[in-house]
């Protein structure tokens, strides 16, 4: 593979002119991006050149026009050898004219600056490292479903899981008698409590607490109310006649004539 020679400034002379300030620039007619080849729009030819050197940057010897090859005339420009200084502050740059090319690209180009990606979901725990409520019929299932896609489990042999699942069966099995005897006793004592709750003594019990001769008398009792008669439930401080007999009655004759207003005549058949 051939070697790429660095590019370097063969000569000392410079145009003689002040040095070009890269600030005073616009910032899209140079590059100076890291880790690729400073170029920059030569001032008096307009168009892109390289910028030679190390620690005296200088633009690089070029002629006027592009077309020597056809015969016309090699004519140095006069930005040859213009010393460039770098005064600007380069990372800054180089965002801006990130951001500028993003804005710039279309709409359905643009990625987000940060990417986030969504989190690849755990595996599932297997079978026999769920923790649930196992009965007789779960554990044997989960055996047998082991069993027939485990390549492992033949012949008397278990793998890791199927061996726990195979524990876990046999604990279950061994447990069965217990489990149901357990549950049987549950069953009676239920019964028993419904019983008593139910029995004919307790019913009585609840009569005589929540009811009674009194309570029975209240709720049968179907007195007429005669009219214009106050209850006896009512309070000792409620008002039977308004404190402002006038200004009640004036009140009454303002929201009548309001309705009057309001309610349209009738038509004339």
């Amino acid at each position: 593979m051939p070697r790429t020679r660095p590019g370097r400034v063969r000569t000392k002379h410079t145009n003689r002119r002040a040095p070009l300030l890269l600030s005073a620039m616009a910032p899209e007619d140079f590059n100076v991006r890291l880790g690729e080849t400073k170029s920059i729009a030569c001032p008096d030819c307009r168009t892109w050149r390289r910028i030679m050197g190390d620690t005296v940057l200088k633009i690089r010897e070029h002629c006027i026009s592009d077309k020597v090859a056809e015969g016309e005339k090699h004519t140095l420009c006069p930005g040859t050898d213009q010393v460039v200084v770098i005064d600007i502050d380069v990372q800054r740059w180089q965002a801006r004219q990130n951001r500028l090319l993003r804005d710039a690209m279309p709409q359905e180009n643009r990625r987000a600056a940060q990417q986030f990606y969504k989190p690849i979901p755990a595996p599932a725990a297997p079978v026999s490292r769920i923790k649930a409520e196992v009965t007789l019929e779960t554990a044997r299932q989960s055996y047998l479903a082991h069993r027939r896609g485990c390549a492992l489990c033949v012949k008397g042999q278990h793998c890791t899981d199927g061996g726990l699942l195979a524990r876990r069966y046999v604990f279950a099995l061994n447990q069965e008698p217990a489990r149901r005897e357990a549950l049987k006793e549950q069953d009676r004592q239920e019964r028993r409590a419904t019983r008593k709750q139910t029995a004919p003594a307790v019913r009585r019990a609840q009569w005589a607490k929540h009811g009674g001769e009194e309570v029975e008398t209240a709720n049968n009792r179907c007195a007429a109310r005669s009219a214009g008669s106050v209850s006896e439930f009512r309070g000792p401080q409620l008002p039977l006649a308004p404190q402002d007999p006038e200004g009640h009655d004036r009140r009454q004759a303002e929201l009548g004539t309001q309705y009057a207003r309001k309610t349209p005549a009738p038509s004339a058949a």
